[in-house]
């Protein structure tokens, strides 16, 4: 089967470049990578098709063709110009994404693939221009969705024009709301993304004729050649290193490794072992950000939504006073990442993931897979991930609620860490993933989903969100 990952804002290469660091390079973009491999590895011909980048401030994303070292016969990066050559904001696409799909469809000329899965809003709807063109079915994984983003953000009827000037909710929500609609299925990972996110009053529209039957809950899973207990030459390398900070006999840390996102609440953390002095004497704060070493003269490096965010960090350790106690590690790679893990995992350590809501947490799976207790938070995935008691589950607007499942999980490391382990080798590897993945794309293959040459496919859903909005402030 010839198989298209639909990614626009991808950013794709060989050396994962910016990886998590970027705000538009996220999680996604393990995702697709990992589950696009596995695929590979089982035989399928697969493209992940995304955006070409001509900037010299951005070199990796030039070619028009790339690929990994793992499976390089049936796994290519296809990248086509859309917008310019300059790097955009996933903000900034929607209008150039016409573009991408008349490239991309010039490329195969004529020899189709047989079916796209598509990633994110942007990919959605330029998986739905396809289909209107060709007829090809595709699948719609969202990763997030605009509407909770909208919600989370405090939007009003005050405060909309400022909020659609910058997210441009209007065209994201219209794309997401295109995708549900013609997607011949729509892969969650978690029920409880199915049930909450989805069932958002401005998606219920575009769902309501097709019930539960339009979703597979497929959860994606860890690379475990990477994210294990077995030490690789990386540990041996970057050892050294953690042990000038952290000493030879040191004794265990809570880490924190996520983006500087108001939303993944890395303040949560640090509010909770403030107000603890028996976790401040009991471990360090380890929080890994990328291309941070020293935050002080780094900061500034940052985009200003990232400097708000540590900004508030340090204000926060700064008036607390433990400065002592907490560290902050810049690491270039996910071979650094796991390695990393795999220390402090040898010291009794937990990983916390204290979100305000998580869709579904492959963060915390990874870091169980070498080792760490997990101590996530309670809204989203997680909950439904770590129900069998193999993590602890706090409540993230709680700083007590964290602050204590912090302390259970020290407590507790040795047995959190073997049901980790064992729930990670279970039930989330990325073969069972694509497997899964497989499977609905068969079911999906002969689905009759089409788009009226006539029916407009149109980025504008301002005058739904604004009732939307208006009900709130008439209620």
């Amino acid at each position: 089967m010839h198989i298209v990952f639909m990614n626009p804002q991808g950013n794709f290469d060989p050396a994962d470049s910016y990886l998590t660091e970027h705000p538009d390079f996220g999680g996604q973009l393990i995702y697709v990578k990992e589950l696009a491999q596995a695929m590979a590895q089982q035989g399928h011909k697969v493209d992940i098709v995304t955006r070409r980048i001509r900037d010299v401030s951005w070199p990796e994303f030039a070619a028009d063709q790339d690929g990994y070292s793992i499976c390089k016969e049936n796994l290519r990066i296809l990248r086509f110009p859309c917008g310019g050559d300059l790097f955009l904001n996933k903000e900034k696409l929607w209008p150039h994404l016409p573009e991408f799909v008349d490239g991309m469809l010039r490329f195969y000329n004529g020899a189709l693939p047989d079916f796209i899965t598509a990633h994110y809003a942007d990919g959605g709807y330029g998986a739905a221009l396809t289909l209107k063109k060709t007829g090809i079915p595709f699948s719609f994984t969202g990763h997030s969705l605009g509407a909770q983003k909208l919600d989370k953000l405090g939007t009003t009827t005050d405060n909309w024009p400022s909020m659609e000037k910058r997210f441009k909710f209007s065209k994201r929500l219209a794309a997401e709301r295109i995708s549900m609609k013609y997607a011949t299925k729509i892969m969650v990972s978690t029920k409880q993304e199915r049930d909450e996110q989805y069932a958002h009053p401005l998606y219920l529209s575009a769902l309501d004729q097709f019930g539960e039957t339009k979703f597979d809950v497929i959860p994606p899973g860890v690379n475990d050649t990477i994210f294990s207990q077995t030490p690789t030459l990386t540990d041996k390398k970057f050892k050294p290193k953690l042990d000038a900070i952290f000493g030879v006999n040191g004794g265990p840390v809570i880490l924190v490794s996520s983006r500087l996102d108001e939303k993944k609440n890395i303040i949560g953390v640090i509010q909770a072992y403030l107000e603890d002095n028996a976790l401040i004497q009991k471990a360090h704060l380890v929080l890994c950000v990328r291309g941070i070493n020293d935050p002080e003269a780094d900061i500034y490096k940052l985009s200003n939504d990232e400097q708000v965010v540590l900004k508030k960090i340090l204000d926060q350790i700064k008036d607390g006073h433990i400065q002592e106690h907490v560290h902050f590690l810049n690491l270039g790679s996910q071979l650094e990442l796991a390695a990393t893990y795999r220390y402090f995992a040898e010291r009794g350590s937990v990983f916390a993931l204290t979100s305000l809501y998580e869709p579904f947490g492959l963060a915390p799976l990874e870091a169980a897979a070498t080792g760490l207790a997990p101590v996530v938070t309670k809204n989203g995935g997680p909950s439904e991930i770590f129900f069998d008691g193999s993590g602890v589950l706090v409540d993230p607007t709680s700083p007590k609620s964290i602050s204590e499942g912090l302390m259970d999980g020290l407590k507790r490391h040795s047995e959190l860490s073997k049901m980790a382990i064992q729930l990670v080798k279970e039930k989330y590897t990325w073969h069972q993933t694509a497997k899964s993945y497989l499977c609905s794309i068969n079911s999906a293959m002969h689905s009759k989903q089409k788009i009226n040459s006539r029916e407009q496919v149109k980025l504008n859903d301002k005058y739904l969100i604004k009732q939307y909005l208006k009900s709130f402030s008439d209620g």
